[in-house]
This record gives C-alpha cells, structure tokens and sequence, in this order.
C-alpha cells in the first residue's frame, strides 16, 4: 500500500495513477491535527488495513496530478541519520564504526518543495540519496534478528548538507544538517510488503536530468536490521520515526540555484524537489568521484562566483 498526504494534508491511498482519500476513515485515531494522523495509523495499522482496502475499493478516484502532493511524514518524533554507511563502492578497506546524528524534524519538505539554501558560508551545499525506513512500532533494545518486525515501510530521503561551516571545537553536524528544508522526503510511504529486498534496491539521483548518484543498497557497511538493533540501544524510536540509512558519496556534487532534484529508490516512485539560491552562488559541476579522479583532496566542487566564493 502506498500512503500519502495531499492538498491540505488530507490522507490518502495511491491505486495506480489516481488517489483515493481515506481521511473520514482515519478520523477517529487521536490527533491534535491532520499532520498527527498519518503517525497514528503507523501505529494501529492492523486495525485500519482492511478498512483503508475497503476505501480504496468503494472511493472515488482522484488524478494524483491534479492535487498538491505534501511530506507523507510532517511531524516524527526523529530523524535519525546513518554516518558513512556505505563501503563506497569497494573503495573502503572496512566498514567506518557505526555510527549516525540526528536531524531536525522542522526541515521536512515534500514533493515538487524547495530546498533554500541559506545567506551563509558554506564550502557546498549538498543532497545526499538515502533510502529511509519507517518505524512501525514503538523499539527499545531491538535485535537485528528481530529488527524487521519493526518496519512499516519506505520512502526516498534527501539528506541536505551545507558544508565548511564549523568553527573548531563546534557541532557541525546540527549546523551542517538540521536546517530548513534541508530533509525532503516522499512522495508516498511504501509498506514493506512491497518492497521484496531493502537491501537489493537501486538509488539514483539526478540534478537537471543528470544522474549524478547511483548506487546499490547492497552495498551499505551496516545493514538495515543492524542499524535499528543500534539506534533502538541508544534511544526509544517511535511510530513513524524515520531511519536514513546513509549514501554512497562518490556521486554527491554542488545543489545550487534553479536545480530539480529528482531521486528514485527502486519501488518507492519519484522525489521531486527544486533548489532556490537568493544569492545564485555557482559551483562546479563535477561529482566527488569527479574530483578524486583528479586528485583533488578534500574532494569538494569549488565556489566560481557569488557572494562567499574563496579568494
């Protein structure tokens, strides 16, 4: 089942290339608002499935291009974030010590939003494809041999970036990551039936057409399963919380001003976003992989022109 909010977050089920709104069934779930419910229903999924297929099958159907497509997870509880999960292609001799951050559930967007980048200096600003799963229910101390048990589903996830900005001794991750906007999601929450394998599924990223990541989930160093069993040892995730499982780096290059961002992780459909620059700051176009081919190190595309640029 593929799960959604549109217009002014009203919940609904995709079925083929049309929406079926289901929001008078999932009215009784307690909530302080419409964003609340979608986490509620994660959370009492069993007692809503068959209802939900009886809507679908007695609703009427709506073009899913004629409504306004909103983030499908607004308000979890957390957004965990892997660190360098990934062995990046076989480059890396050994996986990096497990290990992640948290983001800010306030930078949430949705499909066809825009990501701002910020009157800051930033090195580069950056988007990174992730495959993000969903808790379904409440997880403490989860073993990875239990950990699927706890999975909902799925959605694409685009870990914003703006790099350079730490003075020593600062927190860099919450200034780099958690800004506004900075953590697209979407279009739909994909139930893990659907998805035969989590860990067999291509991820591609695009700016303007161009595929700039493309990697395998096979290829993470910490499987999914191994990634609750750990966060759920640091701390309770909740229903509807979201697990980013990481990227592969090599691919990630410059967002700036006026791109469309597309990422696809293989069943989940489309994330479309765009990137506003007030300043209209450029940079290089080239790829980390670019820039390593060429010895470049650090490997970061460089500011051309625009407000910060080195000098």
């Amino acid at each position: 089942m593929r799960l959604l909010y549109f217009d002014d977050y009203r919940l609904g089920v995709l079925d083929g290339s049309d929406v079926i709104d289901v929001s008078d069934v999932v009215q009784d779930i307690p909530h302080r608002d419409q964003l609340d419910i979608m986490a509620g229903l994660i959370a009492d999924f069993g007692n809503y499935q068959a209802k939900l297929e009886k809507a679908v099958s007695n609703g009427e159907a709506i073009p899913l291009a004629s409504v306004r497509i909103r983030p499908p997870l607004p308000r979890p509880v957390n957004i965990d974030c892997m660190a360098v999960n990934y062995m990046e292609d076989g480059t890396r001799d050994e996986p990096a010590p497990i290990n992640a951050f948290h983001k800010s559930p306030s930078g949430i967007i949705g499909h066809e939003d825009t990501m701002v980048l910020q009157d800051i200096p930033a090195t580069i600003f950056e988007g990174e494809a992730e495959l993000a799963v969903i808790i379904g229910k409440r997880a403490s101390n989860v073993s990875a041999a239990e950990a699927m048990d706890y999975v909902f589903g799925y959605t694409n996830f685009i870990d914003g970036s703006a790099r350079g900005l730490q003075p020593p001794g600062s927190n860099f991750f919450f200034m780099m990551k958690s800004r506004e906007t900075y953590a697209p999601l979407g279009p739909y929450l994909v139930t893990k039936d659907e998805i035969a394998d989590p860990q067999k599924l291509q991820i591609k990223l695009s700016v303007n057409g161009e595929v700039k990541q493309n990697f395998n989930s096979d290829d993470m160093a910490h499987s999914i399963t191994r990634c609750i069993e750990w966060a759920s040892s640091i701390h309770t995730l909740e229903p509807g919380d979201i697990l980013a499982s990481g990227t592969n780096h090599r691919g990630l290059n410059a967002f700036q001003d006026g791109d469309v961002v597309e990422l696809e992780c293989e069943g989940l459909d489309v994330l479309r976003i765009h990137i506003q620059d007030d300043l209209k700051r450029v940079w290089s176009r080239e790829t980390r992989l670019d820039r390593q081919e060429q010895g470049f190190n650090p490997p970061y595309a460089p500011q051309l022109s625009g407000k910060y640029t080195p000098e």
